[in-house]
């Protein structure tokens, strides 16, 4: 899969250290594959959340961080829309911004 944009995933990682090693293993594992349904997004990932027909959530670090994206399997690309704390995700998710 192809991930736009990398640059979210740095500068997350530049702010909050110990996500750079998990965030760098979801990317190395996102890129070669070609994911075609949420359930093939299952076998890599268990605890990955479905949004409706794109949004997916990652949890990051031992469920600490989050991941937000849009798949859009059709494409072959990963959008990257949020890098959140599991707070910062609470958060967002009770004030219905994701």
């Amino acid at each position: 899969m192809h991930v736009i944009t990398r640059q979210r995933l740095q500068e997350f990682w530049q702010t909050h250290p110990d996500a750079e090693r998990p965030l760098k293993a979801w990317l190395a594992i996102v890129r070669l594959k070609r994911y075609s349904s949420p359930l093939a997004v299952r076998e890599d990932f268990a605890s990955a959340s479905f949004l409706g027909q794109w949004r997916t959530v990652f949890n990051i670090g031992g469920n600490k961080y989050r991941l937000v994206v849009d798949m859009r399997y059709d494409l072959g690309r990963i959008y990257i829309r949020h890098v959140l704390t599991h707070a910062e995700y609470m958060r967002r998710t009770q004030e219905g911004s994701l």
